[in-house]
């Protein structure tokens, strides 16, 4: 299963939800973090690109520097996203062949659309809010100046492009209850999917 959604649409609440009810959760935040340690290509591939002002003093990644570059300059988020991708998806298939058989496998992929991967999964679940409540939560959790928390919205797929490839839409508009009631739905759901296939 793909899951995605906005940026402070709720997909954690969801992701952490299936895991709870026993999937196997591959999140592509995770990984993007972890292709980016200290020693790895993926960090050397990024200060190469973007210079040692993307590094704290201990050597790791500076995610607000890096993000400051990225979400005001289109050409070097591609460039970040070419270095950062492809390790991210090979370190999921990694995770995704050594899981049981019988498992169901939830990647968390924050750009599954933009990255063109919408086909790839034999269900897509797109977690959606309104736009407002996107933003306020985004505003609430980041600490961002509306400008700035537009800026990370709009670096993303539009609503409208996410729904169009969902298979199953989960719509977050209330509460955490609310949305974890819609996962457990969805899990009986995914059950009985795995069940038929």
């Amino acid at each position: 299963m793909g899951l995605t959604g906005g940026i402070a649409s709720g997909k954690t609440t969801v992701s952490d939800a299936l895991r709870e009810h026993g999937a196997v959760v591959i999140d592509a935040d995770v990984l993007a973090r972890e292709v980016v340690e200290p020693g790895s290509p993926g960090l050397a591939a990024v200060a190469a690109r973007f210079g040692p002002e993307v590094l704290t003093e201990d050597g790791r990644l500076n995610r607000a520097a890096l993000g400051q570059i990225v979400f005001a300059d289109a050409g070097a988020r591609r460039d970040l996203e070419a270095i950062i991708h492809p390790a991210v998806r090979a370190r999921a298939a990694q995770i995704e062949a050594a899981a049981a058989p019988d498992a169901v496998v939830v990647q968390v992929i924050p750009l599954l659309v933009e990255t063109g991967q919408h086909d790839d999964f034999d269900v897509l679940v797109v977690v959606d809010a309104e736009p407002d409540r996107q933003l306020g939560r985004l505003r609430q959790r980041n600490g961002l100046d509306p400008e700035a928390a537009q800026a990370r919205i709009s670096a993303q797929a539009a609503r409208h492009e996410r729904l169009a490839v969902a298979d199953i839409v989960l719509v977050n508009n209330a509460d955490r209850d609310d949305l974890r009631r819609q996962v457990d739905r969805l899990w009986v759901e995914l059950q009985a999917r795995a069940t038929v296939g």
